[in-house]
């Protein structure tokens, strides 16, 4: 079901802003914020306004915006934070607290009681304040919190009415695809309620993770522009709309602004001053791009047979490089084309060998090869 029916919580703002290169000044977050309403993210989550007085200031500025992403923010347990963050006018409140026994011991110094209690008090206390705020709790360090006192926690919070959604957050890394399914699945049959996954990506499965997340029933997944995030982030949303795009094509670009997605990439890139991975998922430099002769004659002939994601789907172009040792005839012949000239078969195979020998004593540059097909043509 949440293949279908699922929201992106989108946390560049938030999340982003942890990020060792991140330093986003109120343009740049009404800059990110406009492109990811524009592009179709259901909500946006912000700084909590606890964190400094520009952070409160930039909270209030996006709610004012209007957007049609709903404005959430990131808060601790706490009825201070919580007034703070009412005050702002927030759409939503995600409230976090450890469980696991390295931050329990080094982070607040509760007990799982005490954390039970100060949750029982928090959110009933927001959801008296704020009758139609949107209401998360979750853990944090949630997948190395002992599973018994997961479940006291959890179940405690859902007895009390009081909630939208549940949280999982992946705080360092170390979950498995199998281990995330298993928790999602048993907090959405035992209490029913919406589940959130926040997934870092120390160990490299951030997207499998959220992945998995989605397939057990959850119904929110957090992601950031490129992944950015504490240390070396969490689930990108380049990533998560690959992985979703390959199951349903139809709903994703019914859902999304799917060519926004190069903009946003780069754009954010360029504010925390790193380049997009010439790998990264659907934006980087040679993600449409074939190489070897095998590949590039097939992909001319019929581009699904060496691409599993449209690149006019997300307004971009696939690339076919020809300037190398591994080229084949059947690419040189489409790059003389696209050129406007008329050789023959054997012309191109001529042309097509010059350019291995070439390339096997040096780096062919593009320009080269369409001078060496121009000058082919010229000779007959």
């Amino acid at each position: 079901m949440s293949l279908t029916q699922f929201a992106i919580i989108e946390s560049t703002l938030r999340e982003g802003e942890q990020f060792a290169g991140a330093n986003f000044t109120p343009a740049q977050k009404m800059k990110i914020a406009e492109k990811l309403d524009e592009f179709g993210v259901e909500m946006l989550e912000l700084s909590s306004p606890v964190a400094s007085p520009q952070s409160e200031a930039d909270v209030r500025m996006i709610v004012g915006m209007k957007l049609r992403a709903r404005v959430l923010t990131h808060i601790r347990c706490n009825r201070d934070d919580a007034l703070r963050a009412l005050d702002t006018g927030v759409d939503g409140l995600d409230i976090v607290i450890g469980t696991s026994p390295a931050l329990r011991k080094h982070s607040h110094g509760k007990t799982i009681d005490e954390i039970i209690d100060l949750a029982r008090e928090v959110l009933t206390f927001v959801r008296r304040q704020a009758p139609n705020i949107i209401l998360r709790f979750s853990t944090e360090d949630t997948f190395r919190s002992n599973e018994a006192d997961l479940l006291r926690v959890y179940l405690a919070v859902a007895e009390l009415g009081v909630l939208d959604r549940l949280g999982v957050a992946d705080t360092v890394g170390i979950a498995t695809p199998r281990q995330v399914y298993h928790l999602v699945s048993l907090l959405r049959r035992l209490t029913g309620l919406d589940i959130e996954f926040h997934g870092h990506n120390d160990s490299g499965c951030a997207i499998a993770n959220a992945y998995a997340a989605l397939e057990a029933g959850a119904t929110h997944v957090d992601t950031t522009v490129l992944g950015i995030g504490e240390r070396n982030g969490i689930t990108p949303l380049g990533g998560l709309i690959a992985r979703l795009y390959l199951d349903n094509r139809e709903l994703l670009m019914k859902k999304y602004r799917l060519h926004l997605l190069y903009e946003i990439d780069h754009m954010v890139a360029e504010m925390v001053g790193v380049q997009v991975p010439f790998n990264n998922y659907i934006t980087g430099a040679t993600f449409f791009t074939h190489k070897a002769g095998i590949h590039t004659k097939a992909v001319l002939a019929a581009p699904e047979t060496y691409e599993s994601i449209n690149p006019s789907d997300f307004g971009l172009k696939r690339k076919v490089h020809i300037a190398h040792r591994l080229t084949g005839w059947n690419a040189v012949r489409n790059r003389a084309r696209e050129l406007g000239l008329s050789l023959t078969d054997e012309q191109v195979k001529a042309a097509t060998q010059r350019i291995k020998e070439l390339a096997d004593q040096r780096i062919v540059t593009p320009e080269e090869v369409d001078e060496m097909l121009r000058a082919q043509a010229i000779l007959g």
